[in-house]
């Protein structure tokens, strides 16, 4: 394309006449447009001198300008939008309007700073001297290149969405009257993260993380306007936003240009890791960074004075030399933010109901995205519309359009870009009650039978999604090493991430969806359901909340895809639903139970037509007696029973577990509190590799035939306070790796024989008071490589180190949990 094509007067003059028309129609676009003509006429005469000097510039050049002609382009389209939208629609036009500001602003700084329009009419009358010229500009030119490119209106890809959203991030900033700063919950973040920038000559990369919406880019802006700081870096304050689709080459160069006040060098990657001496004091602040690949290429490692800001709902760990966490705001704050979207004040008015103001933001609960938004939704509402809307929120469901495109539809960016395997597991969050805590044991089981995973990859997706702030991990102070039980680690999420969840599991017809969920407790099934129900459901998953539920209560419905059943109820009676028999393809089903009480479970004849049935979970359940017609499941490998009734609701002494389960793998039964005895049965369980039997504080012994269980790996028995001894027999088992007796108080001694598990890698015996000596034995373990302890025994191991080089002794204080408890 030549020049006289490209720099494109035509299009110049296109868009002059549509910016006449718009400052006849839209009243809100009026005074932008003004200003747009005012700064294109002055472009005009250069563009035709341009125009008619008939020289061709360089294909670089002309690239450059390529890619600025295609952004008028773009600005023309955003004109014929303007005026096509129809004057009812003040949303519509209000988006345009903010889009027109920022094409005015970019306008602006091309007219102004960036490429001057003499240096371009210049450059074509001195050809000789044009290489000089514009390496020069250079710099300038990828820097308009990246600023504009983010613009894309009316193109695919999305960019005035990703500038609208964040729009709402900076809401709090403005003000009707007068740009008044409303600051509600920032005075905590202001006040450390400037500890950490001002007077640290030692830190070079300071991170602030959080989910989005909690107002990460506020705090960061916030930063770069006080006093304190500007006077720190002596103005020195550069401000860039890299998104998920940056262009490093652009923003390398903002960086340098920035840095060295337009100086005539070519940037590469190499430059902007070399040791340089400016010495001047500089803040460069790096906002919505989504990736470490490129983080790294815009870092200055070793500039003195140069520090940078990285804002990011990602934790950098390897990079972030301090950091500091968004905190949801207090309740007091949180009021104050959404009264002030509300009513334009940051009190609850007089004439208000305060009560339902509470409710409402109890909904939000705290993120300062979800009060902005949902505020404004409701400004002006009556009354009735905000008890819908309260309604609503309790439902999962959004309370208006705009609180769809602007919370949901925000939140929903944030997951846009995760690879599909990671949003799905996300989606799957939906599928277990508000304000709960997600046990891990459940999600990497789910995982790992309907995403094909290992769980190795199941475990990782749930790092990724933590470090994206999509949900948090909770996990007891043992937790975290290679044989640790994920039971011990908790998942939890903030309730606006587990409605865009629900929000985006909810697209399609209600038939066909890939997950059939409840978002909240119900007396019944929901009437929605019963309609459909003439049609078979396709749902993978399928999720219930409910109270106590009879064999009338259900009605038939026919699920041919479902893997994964969950049942979550309130009751201590609970009739399983018939309509499993209809879930020809279920792999997982779990039961857990809500309530104070044990549930004793009715209908247990669906155990006989569940062929493919892989994992049971039973949480604060009366086990069941399995009836004698019990068809075998042969393809059940995991059962964990979570604060069960056990002794009182059967005679498990009875219950032949190898018949009804041959291939079990891993048995987990934790705060089963009136466990007295393990089944006998259970020796005969010859493919379990896992034997969990943990916080079962009355359990005496276990069985003495133990040791026939050849394939065992792992064996915990922390926290049993009664247990007595170890069978004899235990060192039958060859290939054991792993013994936990954590916590075991009265245990008495390690077993002789001990010396015989060649495998043992590890043993977990802190807090085992009553162990004052170790078997001769123990030297024997050439494997073992780590041992915890107190510190009472620990010199005992130590003399066994002189037999055992490679071991590790870790001595550790008393720990003592109580947070199962909270639930």
């Amino acid at each position: 394309m030549a020049v006289t094509d490209l720099f494109a007067g035509e299009i110049v003059t296109e868009l002059l006449k549509h910016l006449l028309s718009v400052v006849k129609k839209s009243a809100l676009c009026r005074t932008t447009a003004e200003s747009l003509l005012k700064h294109l006429n002055q472009l005009l005469p250069v563009i035709e001198e341009v125009k008619y000097s008939g020289v061709e510039l360089p294909q670089s050049r002309q690239t450059q300008l390529d890619r600025f002609s295609e952004d008028l382009r773009n600005g023309l389209e955003l004109c014929k939008k303007i005026l096509a939208s129809g004057r009812w629609n003040v949303y519509r036009h209000l988006q345009l309007a903010r889009k027109m500001e920022k094409l005015e602003k970019k306008i602006s700084m091309f007219m102004d700073r960036m490429v001057p329009g003499h240096v371009l009419a210049d450059v074509h009358h001195l050809r000789y001297d044009v290489a000089e010229r514009f390496d020069r500009v250079d710099a300038s030119a990828r820097l308009i290149e990246q600023r504009l490119g983010a613009l894309k209106i009316g193109m695919e890809g999305g960019g005035w969405l990703e500038e609208e959203m964040r729009r709402m991030e900076e809401l709090e900033e403005r003000h009707e009257d007068g740009g008044v700063n409303l600051g509600v919950g920032l005075k905590d973040g202001m006040k450390k993260v400037k500890e950490m920038v001002i007077g640290r000559d030692d830190v070079g990369v300071i991170g602030i993380c959080g989910i989005g919406g909690s107002g990460k880019t506020t705090l960061a802006r916030e930063i770069c306007k006080d006093d304190q700081v500007k006077r720190y870096f002596d103005n020195r304050i550069l401000f860039l936003t890299v998104s998920q689709s940056p262009n490093v080459e652009g923003l390398r160069s903002s960086i340098w240009e920035f840095l060295y006040m337009g100086a005539n060098i070519r940037v590469s990657q190499q430059n902007l890791q070399c040791e340089w001496n400016v010495g001047l004091r500089t803040l460069m602040v790096l906002d919505d960074v989504w990736s470490l690949s490129v983080l790294e290429q815009l870092l200055f490692k070793r500039m003195p004075g140069c520090m940078t800001l990285v804002v990011s709902r990602i934790k950098f760990p390897t990079v972030f030399n301090l950091s500091y966490e968004m905190q949801l705001l207090k309740n007091d704050e949180a009021v104050a933010l959404f009264c002030y979207s509300a009513f334009g004040q940051k009190s609850i008015p007089i004439s208000a109901n305060a009560t339902l103001i509470k409710e409402l933001v109890n909904e939000c609960k705290g993120l300062p995205l979800a009060l902005k938004v949902i505020g404004a939704s409701l400004r002006g509402q009556d009354q009735m519309y905000w008890m819908s809307a309260k309604n609503r929120l309790l439902r999962g469901e959004p309370i208006c359009e705009s609180h769809e495109i602007d919370l949901l539809e925000r939140m929903k960016f944030s997951i846009a870009y995760l690879p599909e395997k990671v949003k799905e597991c996300f989606l799957d969050l939906a599928s277990f009650p508000e304000d709960k805590k997600i046990p891990l044991d459940v999600l990497i089981n789910m995982w790992v039978e309907i995403h094909d995973l290992d769980e190795e990859e199941a475990f990782a997706i749930l790092i990724e999604l933590s470090e994206k702030h999509l949900l948090s991990l909770m996990k007891e102070a043992r937790a975290g090493d290679l044989y640790s039980s994920y039971f011990e680690i908790y998942v939890t999420q903030h309730d606006v991430l587990r409605d865009l969840a629900l929000h985006l599991s909810k697209d399609g017809n209600i038939n066909q969806r890939k997950r059939l969920l409840m978002p909240r407790r119900e007396q019944g099934l929901l009437k929605e359901w019963e309609r459909r129900a003439d049609q078979p459901f396709n749902a993978q998953v399928v999720s219930l909340h409910t109270g106590e539920m009879r064999e009338m209560d259900w009605f038939p419905m026919q699920f041919p895809e479902a893997e994964v059943l969950i049942l979550n109820f309130c009751s201590n009676k609970y009739c399983l639903p018939p309509f499993i028999n209809n879930m020809p393809k279920l792999k997982a089903l779990i039961l857990i139970n809500h309530s104070n009480s044990h549930a004793v479970l009715h209908n247990l004849s669906v155990f006989n037509n569940m062929p493919n049935l892989r994992s049971l979970w039973f949480e604060r359940i009366s086990v069941p007696q399995f009836p004698e017609t019990t068809i075998p499941s042969v393809k059940t490998r995991k059962i964990s029973l979570i604060l069960c009734k056990m002794n009182s609701s059967s005679d498990l002494s009875m219950v032949d577990f190898p018949w009804i389960f041959p291939h079990l793998t891993e048995l987990t039964m934790d705060h089963c509190i009136d466990l007295a005895e393990v089944p006998k049965s259970i020796c005969g369980l010859l493919s379990l590799k896992r034997l969990s039997i943990t916080n079962c504080h009355i359990l005496r012994k276990l069985p003495a035939d133990l040791g026939n269980l050849g394939s065992l790996e792992i064996l915990r028995l922390y926290a049993c306070h009664s247990l007595l001894t170890l069978p004899p027999g235990i060192h039958e088992l060859v290939w054991l790796k792993y013994l936990d007796i954590a916590q075991c108080g009265t245990l008495a001694c390690l077993p002789e024989g001990i010396g015989k598990l060649m495998r043992l890698e590890k043993i977990d015996m802190r807090e085992c008071s009553s162990i004052r000596k170790l078997p001769n034995s123990v030297k024997l373990l050439q494997s073992l490589h780590r041992v915890v302890c107190d510190e009472e025994i620990s010199t005992k191991w130590r003399e066994v180190q002189a037999a055992i080089p490679q071991l590790h002794l870790q001595v550790v204080e008393d720990f003592c949990s109580l947070d199962w408890l909270t639930e």
